[in-house]
């Protein structure tokens, strides 16, 4: 069914209301503005006001010579360069137009040796001529001329460099991406001086143009994995990205899975510590949120900070992660499960504790903790969506008086409170959000299954949510790599981080074209001076 609807919509693609297809209506627009400019001032500045001369922030300022002829304009968007800059560039044309030097020499090379700024940019058509002044660039006009100039003085309102607000850490650097493209790669070459960083943009979206780059190590990515992510994002037809969710569902695998396949992140020493085990990073214009791919399971769990302290300390943390992991999946089925069908599970004195919370609670322990799970999710949502100085004080006072006021009123046990309100917290110690969500939602259909079938009914479902875990991929990787299938090297930094002397090979993906990191040679001091307190430097 699902293969003769593919092959439908391909024979039939959609169309808009006058019998076109979308992407042909772009295509035809885009057609009309791949012209050559015309040789005349006027000609060119007539097209940027047709096109871009309705809105009230478009500026076009003409500068006249001597005999007060036009002989070079200047277009730009306001609220989208720097001003300043923008004055010392007016100056400096208005003076090599006022000493005739601007006629006497090629306007190109003058641009370059007169005007105190970078990027200078030759433009022949019409279409790069208004995407240069949509992407927040000066435009230059000169008369007789089929060339138009495009000076980079984009400024305007920018959100600084800021702590990230979704993935703190203690230990490590606390610079953040912003929804500057430009900023956010700058952080990626400041903590990445090597030749082989390679960037690779693009623009998608027929209407927001929005500039969209992909970001590897030549040598250390694998060029499959490369070609596969541009092939994908090249594929994309659509007429607005907003945020780098949009990507992420367009080439994203496993679409019918709450498991996400790609990692996100605002971090950019995660950005650059992924590239530098192979994977490869996806920036979007517009959102602080970078992309990460290929990905697997264990990923979700690791932290940034995992890898800025001590090595048994970050061990510890990580096994505390996957704990929890396990526990915000499993513990309010579990306990359901046991107190409906399985007390005989229990201990005796727990059982009969347990019996006499539940002796004047009205509701069976199914819907009790789906009560308390939709009420907590309430309460959570309603946290994020306050004001900033009012939703802790929300969540955390919400929490409090409603459920000790729903075990006073006897609607729920208090048992029932602390099992919900723990496996919150345990929620929580997940890194990645999107892997949070997704345990969220699993939680609810255990929670059912193990009201309707106990125990039974929690395995019943956890067999093919393991089974659909091993079948998955990201980007041609195994997602429960490297333990389906089962690499040894990759043992290293899974449950336990060992020391970084120890990691001397990058984890095994799909390429292995430069599988050392570091010499093999090489060895801690601590491991040369032996347990005895030995000087290894004597």
């Amino acid at each position: 069914m699902v293969d003769k609807l593919k092959e439908w919509l391909f024979k039939h693609p959609l169309r808009s209301k006058n019998g076109r297809s979308p992407k042909s209506v772009n295509d035809k627009k885009s057609n009309e503005l791949s012209k050559k400019l015309s040789g005349t001032l006027k000609g060119n500045v007539t097209m940027l006001k047709h096109e871009i001369g309705h809105s009230t922030d478009f500026i076009l300022r003409s500068l006249n010579d001597k005999q007060g002829n036009p002989v070079l304009a200047v277009a730009f968007l306001q609220g989208l360069i720097d001003q300043q800059i923008l004055t010392t560039l007016l100056e400096e044309l208005t003076a090599g137009i006022r000493n005739g030097d601007l006629s006497d020499r090629n306007v190109e090379s003058w641009l370059m040796d007169r005007i105190p700024i970078g990027g200078i940019t030759c433009l022949e058509n019409e279409q790069a001529l208004i995407h240069a002044v949509l992407y927040g660039q000066v435009a230059l006009l000169v008369e007789g001329s089929t060339k138009a100039f495009a000076a980079s003085i984009s400024g305007g309102a920018k959100r600084a460099v800021e702590e990230p607000t979704s993935q703190t850490v203690i230990r490590g650097p606390k610079e953040g991406f912003t929804e500057d493209i430009s900023t956010n790669i700058a952080l990626l070459r400041r903590r990445i001086k090597s030749t082989e960083l390679h960037i690779d943009s693009r623009i998608i979206g027929s209407y927001t143009q929005t500039k969209v780059s992909v970001a590897h190590i030549r040598g250390i990515a694998d060029p499959e994995v490369v070609k596969e992510i541009s092939r994908r994002l090249d594929s994309i037809n659509t007429d607005s990205i907003l945020e780098s969710g949009y990507i992420e569902e367009f080439i994203q695998d496993g679409v019918w899975t709450p498991f996400p396949t790609i990692h996100n992140t605002e971090r950019p020493d995660a950005v650059a510590g992924s590239l530098l085990e192979g994977l490869v990073a996806i920036l979007v214009d517009g959102t602080p949120f970078a992309l990460i791919a290929p990905v697997t399971l264990f990923r979700f769990i690791a932290s940034s900070e995992d890898y800025y302290q001590r090595y048994d300390l970050a061990s510890f943390l990580r096994i505390v992660r996957m704990v929890s992991f396990f526990l915000a999946l499993l513990l309010p089925s579990f306990f359901i499960a046991t107190t409906t069908f399985h007390q005989e599970m229990l201990p005796t004195t727990m059982l009969i504790t347990l019996a006499a919370q539940r002796e004047n609670t009205p509701l069976p322990a199914l819907l009790e903790a789906m009560l308390m799970e939709l009420t907590f999710e309430v309460i959570r949502e309603a946290g994020v969506r306050m004001p900033r100085a009012v939703g802790p004080a929300i969540s955390i006072v919400g929490a409090l008086v409603l459920g000790q006021a729903a075990v006073q009123a006897g609607l729920v046990s208090a048992a029932m409170v602390i099992v919900v309100s723990f496996t919150a917290i345990c929620n929580f110690v997940l890194p990645a959000f999107n892997m949070a969500g997704a345990v969220r939602l699993l939680r609810f259909v255990l929670m059912l299954l193990a009201g309707l079938f106990g125990l039974y009914g929690v395995l019943s479902a956890l067999v093919p949510i393991l089974v659909r875990l091993v079948s998955m991929n990201s980007f041609g990787v195994p997602y429960m790599m490297p333990l389906a299938p089962f690499y040894k090297s990759n043992m290293k930094d899974l449950f336990v981080r060992v020391p970084w002397w120890k990691m001397k090979k990058r984890p095994v993906m799909i390429g292995d074209s430069n599988p050392v990191r570091q010499a093999t040679e090489q060895e801690s001091f601590a491991e040369q001076a032996g347990e005895h307190g030995r000087d290894p430097m004597a």
